[in-house]
């Protein structure tokens, strides 16, 4: 148990001794910034004192006087009722044999005993992914990376839409671009695709097949959208493998309408549906929705909403306890109708959860750019990672809240210097490489013992955060919070390093200590800059 933890279980323990039931998540620890106030405070009593009938001061008084544990050295009352917490320096200095034992398992959490299914991406197979879809892949994967490190069973879900409105018009436009080739005239309508991959796609059918698809036909209609999907969709698994971004289930709403799946669904949902203008209506009001859901259309087809229904079912019934779905911003309404659905079967509403995540704005030279030079369309993710390399787009993706908007600077994330956040973690985990190679063959020490300087000191208590860090982002879906903690950890190593002479032959114990926390910034740098799928460079 890391010290930010081992306090809050510390208070809530105590605060239950006042018959206060207090989760030791819902109390606050922060790091204080002058030393001489200790090493961590509490806003404990101020927050809490009210309701237990007594002053802050009072409350922290008797706190500091109860509370004792083998990692404390001092407890003081600061102000009108902060608690200084002053450290033993081995509750310090033991993070350091614990990361040099652990690696890069160091910051795993034990095994939740809780399965959760995160679904994310799912572009539809009819073009090349967008930076939507760029900060969708980076939000979903690092959550995934986060709830897996902090112990739980996570399934990295991709759903493919290959039925339904968008692959009749996918069909269509490869048929009409198929048809160009051999120099006969068709028109593209305005729903249809206008990209011009799809004439690389009508020149690899023609090559292979000839005419053979120039009658039109079931067989050539059925082909055109079978192919495309099937070439669309082996581009975004080539990007998202180069992205970094694997998917462990992919699941295809064709094998969710097969047989009589919908239907079946349907008929157990009638306590819930009612028939208006020809169409039947899911009464998704009785639940969390703000109106009820058409789910058949008048003409006997299926609103997208029904075979979503089926899916999400399917979803459930693979034993998941979290459904997490990914979402752009302009999905908000979904979630009721879903949460809904889910609850006719007898699920709670918090069995689902979205993360939506918010436009991405790209600006270079200070001017927003919205097309590519190259294609004179709107920029591609596979365009952005070849411009400024995934490592950039990852982390910059990565910074900032999903829930805010995202203005992606193209200047400042090729730049080589330390106003670029990714490159300036990656020159420290570098430069520790370069230090731990300048003092090769040295013995470290495990111990810690001799590391007292403060900017010793706050790495340190930096390192001792990274497991409840990870537990903190993972429960709050929170990558932002761990480009954070790299940030921090950066900083503070930089800081120290100009402060302090870490090779030094004339004394050697002092050097065998910074050398050994050199290695533990280095390792859990590596694992902070993995969670976001960013590499750690040795050299730079």
């Amino acid at each position: 148990m890391d010290n930010e933890t081992k306090l809050k279980t510390l208070l809530s323990e105590y605060a239950t001794t006042l018959g206060m039931s207090l989760k030791p998540e819902e109390i606050v620890i922060d790091h204080s910034k002058d030393p001489s106030h200790g090493d961590y405070s509490t806003n404990f009593a101020l927050r809490y004192a009210k309701g237990l009938g007594s002053n802050p001061r009072e409350l922290a008084s008797k706190l500091a006087e109860s509370l004792h544990d083998e990692i404390i050295e001092k407890i003081e009352i600061a102000g009108p009722g902060f608690i200084n917490f002053f450290l033993k320096h081995d509750a310090l200095s033991s993070v350091v044999e614990k990361i040099l034992t652990e690696g890069k398992n160091y910051g795993q959490g034990a095994p939740k005993g809780k399965k959760i299914d995160v679904e994310f991406v799912s572009a539809n197979p009819t073009g090349d992914l967008h930076l939507g879809h760029t900060r969708c892949a980076v939000v979903g994967d690092d959550i995934c990376r986060l709830y897996e490190k902090a112990g739980y069973d996570t399934t990295r879900e991709y759903y493919l839409n290959d039925c339904g409105n968008q692959v009749e018009h996918l069909g269509h436009s490869l048929r009409c671009r198929y048809h160009e080739l051999f120099g006969e005239e068709s028109e593209l309508g305005p729903d249809d695709y206008h990209g011009v991959d799809l004439i690389d796609i009508a020149k690899s059918i023609k090559e292979e097949y000839g005419d053979k698809y120039l009658k039109d036909n079931k067989e050539s209609h059925d082909f055109f959208i079978s192919y495309g999907i099937e070439k669309e969709f082996s581009k975004i698994k080539a990007d998202m493998a180069n992205f970094g971004v694997k998917f462990t289930v992919l699941t295809k709403e064709s094998e969710i309408r097969k047989g009589n799946t919908i239907q079946d669904t349907i008929e157990s949902l009638r306590d819930y549906t009612y028939e208006q203008d020809g169409a039947t209506f899911l009464r998704t009001t009785d639940f969390v929705d703000d109106k009820d859901r058409p789910i058949v259309k008048a003409d006997g087809s299926y609103t997208y909403f029904m075979p979503d229904i089926c899916y999400h079912y399917n979803k459930m019934s693979r034993g998941f306890d979290l459904l997490v779905d990914v979402l752009g911003s302009d999905h908000h309404g979904y979630i009721g109708r879903m949460k809904s659905a889910l609850m006719m079967k007898g699920y709670s509403a918090d069995t689902l959860e979205p993360e939506f995540v918010q436009v991405v704005r790209v600006f270079k030279d200070g001017e927003e750019v919205k097309m590519s030079k190259r294609t004179g369309k709107a920029i591609t993710h596979r365009e952005l990672c070849e411009d400024v390399g995934i490592d950039a787009v990852r982390y910059f993706f990565a910074e900032r809240a999903a829930s805010a908007h995202l203005d992606f600077d193209f200047n400042l994330a090729t730049e080589h210097s330390a106003n670029n956040p990714v490159y300036y973690a990656q020159y420290a985990h570098a430069r520790c490489c370069s230090i731990l190679e300048l003092g090769k063959g040295i013995a470290i020490d495990r111990s810690g013992a001799l590391l007292k300087e403060e900017s010793e000191k706050s790495i340190l208590k930096h390192l001792n955060d990274f497991p409840s860090m990870i537990e903190n982002a993972a429960a709050t879906r929170s990558p932002n919070k761990v480009a954070a903690y790299i940030h921090k950890l950066a900083e503070l190593f930089h800081e120290f390093y100009s402060k302090c002479r870490v090779v030094d032959k004339d004394n050697l114990p002092l050097t065998s200590s910074r050398l050994a926390l050199i290695e533990c910034v280095k390792i859990t740098m590596e694992n902070a800059l993995d969670l976001l799928g960013v590499s750690a460079p040795e050299k730079m």
